[in-house]
């Protein structure tokens, strides 16, 4: 149920904290005066997507916070796997909107939208114009059929589609297996022949290539690199004039120095270390040199090696990484094709199997829903004969159609209103009153079969008067019993029922305008029940508006 909702810096609001009765609450007001405001912002505390547009002029964002009372045990678990605290019997959903963001928080936590969903579908239903056209839709008619039924054979439904999915599954597959064992005579030997190029080529190491250029480089220029190591060598280590030699003359003549003044130490020790490096290097230098050969075997070996792998990475990927995976992804294709051939008469007797499976669920649901079609087809024709439509038949077509993810069945909701016209669609028969009313009779149906709070109903008795306007005000009294009713009403008859009667307006001022949203009581909500059932405040209609209250009590 929902206890209240906070809106602040909202389209015409600054700020406004609405408090529910947990029956019936009514909203009425001037034409324009903004009555679905208050709905709408419930309704965007729960939508997935919000425009920026709500946050009022001049300010940096908007706020809607509703608070819902809780005593649903089943929601423990979900919140303590969420990491959201539960405090006491409520449950504050909080809706940040700003120029740059939109942050829904549950008890102070950030939620994602399925998890938003998720409450919006165990708290509230909101009806909206939207709704109502869906509605008329066949396309959804199977599903209303099937949430109503749902306790009886929702379970049986539900693993129906999980074996049509695997039946969709396995037909792709199979038509993938069949377009493989179609492959040419010619295409899969050229498959085999690219595999085989590749494994001749023995290719193990990804970095071969860049190792052998390196290779190829110093077979190239072994004359050059032993004439530069080797003189490098003499330069350092020859006879007279060496760098060794003088390196030697100083550290002779430092060590001298260093007796004389002994802050020379570190000097002659790095001096040490310098002539011990230039020895390690001179060592290796001239061991570089004495083992470098011309080996013209291994140049022919090294540039034949590179010329295959140049050659394979024309064919088969720009780098020796890309050439394997390619020769992987062969291997996996040919494998494949060779699989596919024998693959392919056990799919398809797995489909053949799973088909049968399908068909007998489909053959037990279809019996399911047109025996709950009749159910609920009954309820409906006994709550619009209340409703002021006595002549009326509804029937809830259910027709073969092919194999689908809902079953073989087509659902259609048709009415007649009056005893000389035929069953017709019900989008192509019903007035905007008669569409009200059978809103209303699902509405209530429903309502009474499942576990939602509240109920939310934006202008459904749109199209009535008289007799009419009294049966849908006693239906939504009677379905206040068991849910909280919010609704937006043009009907005086249905607002004197209302155990809070919230009242809209609008005032307009040279720059500003403010949306005000009140409780009526006394008097206010008398003249309030006049203007709605006369168009204007005077002793007949006030008159009138006393009668209404007083059989409403």
């Amino acid at each position: 149920m929902i206890k209240q909702i906070l809106i602040k810096d909202y389209i015409l609001i600054d700020e406004l904290v609405v408090k529910f009765d947990e029956k019936l609450n009514v909203i009425t007001g001037e034409t324009g005066a903004g009555k679905s405001i208050v709905i709408n912002a419930i309704d965007i505390v729960f939508a997935p997507r919000v425009s920026k547009e709500i946050i009022k002029s001049g300010c940096e964002k908007a706020l809607i916070e509703l608070t819902l009372s809780y005593n649903k045990n089943d929601l423990d678990g979900i919140f303590q796997e969420n990491g959201i605290d539960l405090f006491g019997e409520e449950i504050v959903i909080s809706k940040e909107i700003t120029q740059n963001s939109v942050r829904t928080r549950v008890n102070g936590t950030l939620v994602n939208q399925d998890f938003v969903k998720m409450l919006k579908d165990k708290f509230i239903d909101i009806h909206s114009q939207n709704q109502t056209y869906a509605f008329l839709q066949p396309k959804f008619h199977i599903n209303l059929l099937d949430s109503y039924a749902k306790d009886s054979y929702g379970e049986k439904l539900n693993e129906y589609k999980s074996i049509f999915n695997e039946y969709q599954n396995l037909y792709t597959e199979l038509e993938r297996a069949k377009s493989l064992s179609n492959a040419t005579e010619n295409q899969i030997e050229f498959l085999k022949f690219q595999i085989n190029e590749l494994e001749e080529a023995q290719i193990n190491d990804e970095n071969e290539y860049d190792n052998l250029k390196n290779e190829l480089n110093i077979l190239e220029n072994v004359e050059k690199l032993k004439e530069l190591t080797g003189s490098s060598y003499w330069a350092l280590n020859g006879d007279e004039g060496s760098v060794y030699t003088t390196i030697g003359l100083v550290k002779t003549n430092i060590s001298k120095a260093t007796q004389l003044d002994g802050k020379l130490t570190s000097v002659e020790e790095n001096l040490v270390v310098a002539a011990e490096i230039l020895q390690e290097i001179s060592a290796a230098l001239r061991d570089y040199s004495q083992n470098l050969e011309n080996d013209t075997e291994r140049l022919n070996s090294v540039q034949e090696r590179i010329f295959l792998l140049d050659k394979l990475k024309r064919k088969y990927g720009n780098t020796l990484t890309e050439v394997m995976q390619t020769y992987e992804n062969l291997k996996n294709e040919y494998s494949q094709i060779e699989f596919s051939t024998q693959n392919i008469d056990e799919l398809e007797q797995k489909i053949e199997a799973v088909l049968r499976n399908l068909n007998e669920k489909a053959q037990e649901i279809s019996q399911n829903r047109r025996d709950y079609a009749r159910v609920l087809s009954a309820l409906i024709v006994e709550k619009l004969e209340k409703l002021e439509l006595p002549k009326v038949r509804f029937e809830i077509m259910v027709e073969p159609t092919e194999l689908n993810s809902n079953g073989r069945d087509r659902v259609e909701f048709l009415i007649s209103t009056n005893v000389s016209e035929d069953l017709k669609p019900l989008a192509k028969v019903a007035s905007g009153g008669e569409i009200s009313r059978v809103m209303l009779a699902i509405k209530t149906i429903f309502a009474q079969n499942d576990d939602i709070d509240t109920v939310i109903f934006d202008e459904i008795d749109t199209g009535i008067s008289g007799r009419t306007s009294q049966s849908v005000a006693d239906e939504i009294v009677e379905l206040s019993n068991y849910h909280q009713i919010i609704l937006i009403t043009h009907q005086a008859i249905v607002a004197s029922k209302a155990a809070k009667h919230f009242y809209v307006t609008k005032a307009q001022g040279e720059d500003t305008t403010q949306v005000g949203f009140y409780v009526l009581d006394g008097e206010n909500r008398l003249k309030a029940l006049a203007e709605l059932a006369g168009g204007e405040i005077n002793e007949q209609s006030m008159e009138f508006a006393r009668s209404l209250v007083c059989n409403a009590i």
